[in-house]
């Protein structure tokens, strides 16, 4: 076997390499779902992306005979660690070929970079935290990844478990047939909400800034006991905001309110990966048009988000939230829904989907190194 070589990302050539090195190692699969360009370039752009404003990152490509077979990112989130009061370092945005060697030495080349920065625990995938894509697909391999949820070769899990990384968290995603919902359930509990005094709204497009305020409190109360949660800044949290703007649907983006509090929120958006995944990443020069052709046959829906505060966990609240973004998918003609992600051990709102008829149908896993 050839040489190979670990490379720090500073210069033009090294970033690019490191952005495009995912659109040839998974060119004609067909479940992957290329990412627009535009967008992952933002991603790493330290300048305008405002997760960088506190957190650092260092990413490395392997190269062997001037090809790039792998990549990974060491990342450093010092948010992460005042809130969990731990001392931890991530990975993330790994790739490579079928390759022991060359998935060991870059684990170990991230681990290396943050173990010099003193953290004392390394987790991942997390690109670059849980608040965006995160986790080793383990099973459920044969369709595509819903939006803003990863996929990866069958082999990432062995080859990593093989560099001594071991589970740390699984993640679930759930498929629930909207039409096969069971609707009586679903409208006794919207209507269980009503006598309980807890109505439901959709969002307010026209308002975006103000409502994604309100949700972002909510979001920072609501996620706070999760396990690996970070709470995202004013600035991020609004940057999330207007890059979905585009794909939101108002009926799907659903607040539970009682009184004047909000007491949780639910959003799904449309699986725009099964429009995406015929543009090949690209919008220009006729990605676009593709794009908004195949946008029109979008039947599937993914629930991003679905939160509730803590002193509303006893109520109906997750339930009815669910039952709400349920019944609105169904009147839109959607068929299918995936809830994702959800903690393998949150058992009250796994219970929640699975009293609608919702099964677990994908695994993504958290590796640590301690």
């Amino acid at each position: 076997m050839d040489h190979f070589e670990i490379l720090p990302v500073e210069d033009e050539r090294t970033r690019r390499e490191f952005l495009w090195f995912p659109y040839r190692l998974y060119r004609d699969h067909p479940y992957w779902v290329p990412p627009l360009r535009a967008v992952q370039k933002e991603l790493f752009d330290i300048s305008r992306h405002p997760f960088h404003r506190h957190a650092t990152m260092q990413r490395f490509l392997a190269v062997r005979s001037g090809r790039t077979v792998g990549r990974i990112a060491a990342i450093l989130d010092p948010r992460y660690n005042e809130f969990q009061q731990e001392n931890a370092g991530f990975f993330g945005f790994l790739e490579m070929i079928e390759d022991a060697a060359v998935a060991s030495s870059l684990l170990e080349t991230a681990r290396g970079w943050l173990r010099q920065r003193g953290v004392d625990v390394i987790r991942g995938p997390v690109n670059p935290s849980t608040n965006y894509e995160c986790g080793l697909l383990v099973d459920g391999f044969d369709s595509s990844p819903r939006v803003m949820m990863t996929y990866n070769y069958p082999y990432y899990a062995r080859l990593v478990e093989q560099a001594g990384l071991r589970k740390a968290k699984d993640l679930l995603a759930y498929d629930l047939c909207v039409k096969n919902a069971k609707a009586d359930r679903v409208n006794a509990l919207i209507e269980r909400a009503k006598c309980d005094g807890m109505r439901t709204r959709m969002v307010r497009l026209s308002e975006l800034d103000q409502e994604a305020e309100l949700v972002w409190d909510l979001y920072n109360s609501a996620w706070a006991r999760n396990w690996g949660f970070v709470p995202m800044t004013r600035e991020e949290f609004l940057h999330h905001a207007r890059e979905m703007r585009p794909i939101l649907v108002p009926e799907l983006a659903v607040f539970a309110e009682i009184g004047d509090t909000v007491a949780g929120f639910a959003l799904a958006v449309p699986d725009v990966n099964e429009a995406l995944r015929h543009v090949g990443g690209k919008l220009v020069p006729f990605g676009l048009l593709k794009f908004l052709w195949h946008k029109r046959h979008i039947r599937q829906i993914r629930v991003v988000l679905l939160g509730v505060r803590e002193e509303y966990r006893a109520t109906t609240a997750a339930a009815v939230l669910y039952a709400a973004l349920i019944r609105a998918a169904s009147r839109l003609n959607y068929v299918g829904a995936e809830c994702s992600w959800v903690l393998e051990d949150n058992v009250l709102m796994r219970r929640a989907i699975e009293s609608m008829g919702g099964s677990v149908y994908k695994t993504y896993r958290i590796y640590e190194w301690k």
